[in-house]
């Protein structure tokens, strides 16, 4: 595979160009070696990454998270943090769903009792004009 301009790059791993400039500036992307004009060549391993980056967020890993991922890469680690990071993420998931779920029962309690006109429970929380 030839080097790759920004555009290219950014077009193929599906992301803007400023996205590609924003990950390079966080380190999660290196910086690329240019031409005399100053353009950026980009690699397919580049091409990987940013497509692993993109990947990991929509998984909803933060980026914190994807570059200590990325990292795990370039030591050779990656199958097992990845692994690791998932587990970890289902379980955080878990408990935001258990969450979420408590609170929906209690707002569907709370609606229930101020439909009834006559609640008591309900008054304080009605807004007097």
């Amino acid at each position: 595979m030839e080097s790759l301009t920004i555009g290219q790059l950014a077009h193929e791993a599906g992301v803007h160009v400023e996205t590609v400039r924003y990950y390079e500036r966080r380190g999660l992307l290196r910086e690329p070696p240019r031409t005399p004009a100053g353009y950026r060549q980009y690699t397919a391993a580049d091409l990987w990454r940013l497509q692993f980056i993109a990947r990991a967020e929509q998984l909803g890993f933060t980026l914190a998270e994807v570059a200590r991922l990325a990292g795990a890469h370039d030591s050779g680690e990656t199958a097992d943090a990845v692994l690791l990071a998932a587990h970890a993420k289902l379980r955080a998931l878990d408990e935001q769903q258990r969450e979420l779920d408590q609170t929906r029962v209690r707002l569907a309690r709370l609606i229930d009792v101020c439909e009834d006109p006559t609640s008591e429970d309900c008054r304080a929380l009605r807004v007097r004009s």
